[in-house]
């Protein structure tokens, strides 16, 4: 009788946890809703099964708190690339089993990692108004000349992305620049050329501010992730111009949370966005790059869709694979972000950052 009632209250948890939806955490904003038409819905209508994005900050206490209390709600996150290997040495994630994922070779070199795979390329690139402009900004050593291109200039709040393009407008070669920046004297070159531009910087910390305060004119130059960009001025609202040379490019990744009771559906479902399809799907809704191969050499495409809650009004939306940041050509003349740099010396970089930049 004991025995039956268990094999009962087994079958029963079983099946609540199956009854509950594939939980996917991600960024949100333009980012997350690409998502839910590229992969999310896409997977649930495949697999009959209910799947949800939910918005997060990137903030790793929640999966802390999850992981510690056994009580796991959240199924994939998205993460970024220094995140990924934080939790990963912390035990909040899976380990990959890189045999279960058919598609693997396919896939860009470095995406599939111990505990995560890559999810797409996005850069952190320079962003104007060209507008506002007679001659067109392109390197950072134009972002700093507030005397030639006037005007406010929007940076994301922090050392990391900030102090190596610091560096590449000091003069700094994309292939020196994490060697400079290794030591002491290259850190305070770095912080010492952001001095020169506080009186005239205003911080950003969601990836919807440089868009938004670039089309108001509070700034005339700012960094961005280049998705957000693409996206506001297929909103039709304003039309920004991205400089690729010496942009940053990583990769975000997809992680399972450790002791997810759906660790199978997981894989099934980043194996799914992982796939080409998939991927080319959700880089045409906002071009973020593609890890897989076949998506990157497929995305060339021409084509219009009235705005959303417009009938009447399209939006021209001709892209061309100049638009990612995988593209060979952005990715030959962009700067590839180290993350584990960032993991062993960011701590204290960002504290000497925030005591120097207040």
């Amino acid at each position: 009788m004991m025995i039956r009632l268990l094999f009962t209250l087994i079958a029963a948890l079983a099946g609540a946890a199956q009854a509950q939806p594939l939980t996917i955490a991600n960024f949100g904003g333009a980012n997350g809703k690409a998502q839910d038409v590229a992969f999310i819905k896409p997977f649930s209508r495949a697999r009959g099964l209910e799947a949800v994005g939910i918005e997060y900050t990137g903030d790793l206490a929640p999966i802390r708190a999850m992981v510690r209390d056994r009580k796991v709600t959240w199924d994939v996150v998205e993460v970024e690339s220094t995140d990924l290997k934080v939790g990963c040495d912390e035990g909040l994630f899976e380990r990959i089993d890189r045999a279960a994922v058919p598609h693997a070779s396919f896939l860009l070199p470095g995406t599939v990692k111990e505990c995560g795979i890559g999810a797409f390329v996005w850069s952190t690139v320079m962003a104007y108004d060209a507008n506002r402009f007679k001659v067109a900004p392109r390197t950072w050593a134009d972002f700093w000349n507030v005397q030639r291109f006037p005007g406010k200039r929007g940076l994301r709040k922090g050392a990391r992305y900030n102090l190596e393009i610091a560096l590449m407008s000091d003069g700094v070669k994309r292939r020196d620049v994490y060697a400079v920046l290794a030591t002491e004297a290259g850190q305070n070159r770095a912080m010492a050329k952001l001095e020169q531009l506080k009186p005239h910087i205003v911080w950003w910390e969601s990836g919807a501010q440089p868009p938004q305060r670039l089309a108001s004119g509070e700034v005339s130059m700012s960094t961005a992730f280049n998705g957000r960009i693409a996206a506001a001025n297929r909103e039709g609202a304003t039309q920004l111009t991205i400089a690729w040379t010496d942009a940053i490019h990583e990769l975000d990744y997809w992680v399972i949370v450790k002791g997810s009771p759906k660790a199978a559906m997981a894989q099934a479902f980043i194996n799914f966005a992982t796939s080409e399809e998939a991927q080319l799907a959700f880089s045409r809704e906002i071009p973020y790059g593609p890890t897989h191969f076949g998506a990157i050499f497929r995305y060339d495409v021409g084509r219009s869709r009235p705005v959303t809650g417009s009938d009447t009004h399209l939006v021209d939306l001709t892209m061309a694979i100049s638009d990612l940041p995988s593209a060979p050509g952005n990715l030959r003349r962009s700067l590839p972000f180290d993350a584990s740099f960032w993991t062993r010396q960011g701590s204290a970089i960002e504290k000497r950052f925030s005591q120097r930049m207040q």
